[in-house]
């Protein structure tokens, strides 16, 4: 389905960063190792690489058509991405190796996202940090953009015993208007969360 929707020359994402990411901008530091997971066409891990000095980041997608669309990007801005082809349900992000994970629309079904949260905490250097906005159920009412699913949408409630292990310097929920290419378009319902694993 990922390849299929990446298929054209557009970015179906558009090719600007998530704005939540682009706020949070300040968490992540120069010389850092930054992993982006379910990166799709690349908007966000090349925006960060542009964004700040010497940064190490990674994009992990399923896709291999995306991955393509992220050098591309990457290219054409002048930056280095490092991608890795794989499914996040066998994806292993290792012990204490990544500054910053960056989990931005990752929707995946209820037991692989814990799975999935549980590997971040252990994969996050102590002092690191976790930066991820995702829909909530409230965004089945809108229908602008995400899973059709409830258990593939998220809660703070949810993801606070998920991510057990991180302290929460930013979490809420809140509706945003969105505007990213022909994927996300108009008022949404999102969780955002900015979490720090204890030194």
């Amino acid at each position: 389905m990922w390849d299929e929707r990446y298929s054209s020359k557009e970015y179906f994402y558009g090719k600007e960063p998530n704005e939540f990411l682009r706020e949070s901008l300040h968490f992540i530091l120069p010389g850092e190792s930054v992993l982006c997971l379910a990166e799709g066409e690349g908007r966000n891990a090349v925006f960060v690489a542009q964004a700040i000095s010497g940064v190490r980041v990674t994009a992990v997608d399923a896709s291999i058509v995306g991955l393509e669309k992220t050098q591309q990007l990457a290219r054409e801005k002048n930056v280095v991405v490092s991608t890795i082809h794989a499914d996040l349900a066998v994806y292993d992000p290792g012990i204490e190796k990544w500054d910053t994970i960056i989990s931005i629309w990752c929707h995946l079904p209820s037991q692989l996202r814990k799975q999935v949260h549980a590997a971040i905490v252990r994969a996050l250097k102590p002092g690191g940090r976790l930066i991820l906005e995702a829909y909530t159920p409230q965004q089945l009412k809108h229908g602008t953009g995400g899973p059709k699913s409830p258990e593939m949408l998220m809660q703070l409630s949810e993801l606070k015993l998920e991510l057990e292990g991180l302290s929460f310097v930013v979490g809420r929920e809140c509706e945003r208007e969105i505007h990213e290419g022909q994927g996300h378009f108009g008022t949404s319902s999102v969780v955002q969360v900015i979490a720090e694993k204890m030194k």
